[in-house]
């Protein structure tokens, strides 16, 4: 588990193919690495990675063809900046929210534009995400806890402070820019206990999570806009 609070900005050195999967060799720049041991889990632009060699400045981690298709680390290059968090203690200061590390989607930068000493960002989710995301609720991008100022459809606003700008890689966005997104992981339980003795069905038998769903199971009431 991580916070969402970036410790460093580390750079990848290199990408090498393995069987088809990838081992990537991070930099990992002020990241503190000194009680770090292997099989530690640190975050790579909100991934959660496996340490399989460490050293003074950097580690390795490999990567599955199954991360490497659901998340943007195989679009790097060396010389790419990313963000580093190693995972939580029960000592550390809970300062952003509950990240996994397991990221959900790819989203995409549609604008950013300066706001004062800020910048304000929107990104456009995939589809199937937008009913996690809520107006000042939780959104972690490439790993950065961040609250969700607005919300129109699958695309959502970000105010980003200059303390952000300065430590996350967020600085270096531009329109088109493909991000990590995980979604608040209560948002996602929510979802599946609200389905009952229903999720254990299978995918294509089990009902959708809708206005009739829960009026019929008592957590909306009858007519109050349920449609199909």
């Amino acid at each position: 588990m991580f916070t969402g609070i970036i410790q460093a900005i580390g750079r990848i050195e290199r990408l090498e193919p393995r069987g088809g999967d990838v081992r990537l060799t991070v930099a990992a720049g002020q990241l503190d690495l000194t009680g770090a041991k292997l099989g530690d889990s640190i975050a790579v632009n909100g991934v959660c990675l496996t340490a399989v060699t460490l050293g003074a400045a950097g580690f390795a981690a490999d990567v599955s063809r199954e991360t490497l298709a659901l998340t943007t680390l195989g679009h790097l290059t060396p010389g790419s900046p990313v963000n580093l968090e190693p995972a939580l203690t029960l000592a550390t200061p809970l300062g952003g929210h509950l990240v996994s590390g397991h990221v959900d989607g790819i989203g995409q930068v549609i604008t950013h534009q300066q706001d004062g000493r800020s910048w304000r960002l929107r990104i456009e989710a995939p589809s199937a995400l937008a009913r996690y995301i809520a107006p000042k609720g939780s959104i972690s991008v490439d790993g950065t806890s961040l609250t969700v100022n607005q919300v129109d459809g699958a695309r959502f606003d970000l105010n980003i402070v200059p303390h952000t700008l300065s430590e996350t890689i967020i600085g270096t966005y531009r329109g088109g820019t493909r991000v990590n997104l995980e979604v608040d992981l209560i948002a996602r339980y929510l979802e599946r206990l609200l389905l009952g003795d229903a999720a254990a069905l299978p995918a294509a038998t089990a009902p959708s999570l809708t206005l009739d769903f829960l009026a019929a199971h008592g957590f909306a009431r009858p007519g109050s806009g349920a449609t199909s």
